[in-house]
């Protein structure tokens, strides 16, 4: 049964709270209260609403009358208005997930030890480190561990391998260029700096921030 179903009810309730005190409304004073009571309800939940047709219903419901649509219709067009309003309240898959990042940059800031290298990417320092900087167009030598969030490992590499530096995500390219010969740090990039919207396949949903340990084993040109 619709939610519009039980309108009626909901509505008499704070009338038949004020009866103690005050005096019976008139029909048209009551059935007026009721049309306006109605009237902003239903300007919230279905606007755009034929109201014609509106009080056409509400009257050949009230007297008995025969309707203009089958009861059957008139449940199914209710559901489908339901279902839609529902669906426009939930938050989309995109907010939850925009949300949910959010919260998690937002607690990883708050860890002792951890800085901002910039365009939201966090760092802490797990091995200090004093060689040479990469370049922008360098190679680095590296072992790594990706996370996802909650800890799951997505991919990582305990044997050391080489990358260009313009063929890795952005979040490791700033970083690493910020990052000295022999370190160790623990990254936390979010998403725009990862692969945002578009994810990367089963791996990794849109709007997901990673987290790594990086090694900084060599730096070649």
């Amino acid at each position: 049964m619709s939610r519009y179903l039980i309108l009626p009810l909901w509505l008499l309730l704070p009338l038949a709270h004020a009866a103690d005190s005050v005096a019976p409304a008139s029909p048209h004073d009551l059935g007026y209260s009721l049309g306006a009571s109605l009237g902003e309800r239903l300007r919230e939940e279905a606007p755009g609403i034929d109201i014609q047709a509106l009080v056409q219903g509400l009257q050949q419901s009230y007297e008995n009358k025969p309707l203009a649509l089958p009861p059957e219709r008139i449940e199914e067009i209710l559901r489908e208005h339901d279902a839609q309003a529902d669906a426009q309240a939930a938050p989309s898959a995109t907010e939850k997930a925009l949300t949910a990042e959010k919260r998690f940059m937002a607690g990883e800031r708050t860890k002792a030890g951890t800085h901002e290298l910039g365009d939201g990417i966090l760092m802490s320092e797990l091995v200090p480190g004093d060689g040479a900087h990469p370049t922008a167009d360098g190679r680095v030598q590296v072992t790594y561990v990706g996370m996802l969030p909650d800890g799951t490992v997505f991919d990582q590499n305990q044997q050391p391998q080489w990358f260009r530096l313009d063929s890795v995500i952005s979040g490791w390219r700033i970083a690493l260029q910020q990052m000295p010969k022999g370190a160790k740090w623990r990254l936390v990039i979010p998403s725009d700096q990862a692969y945002g919207a578009d994810g990367a396949g089963d791996l990794i949903p849109p709007y997901t921030p990673l987290v790594f340990e990086i090694t900084l084993l060599d730096v070649g040109a």
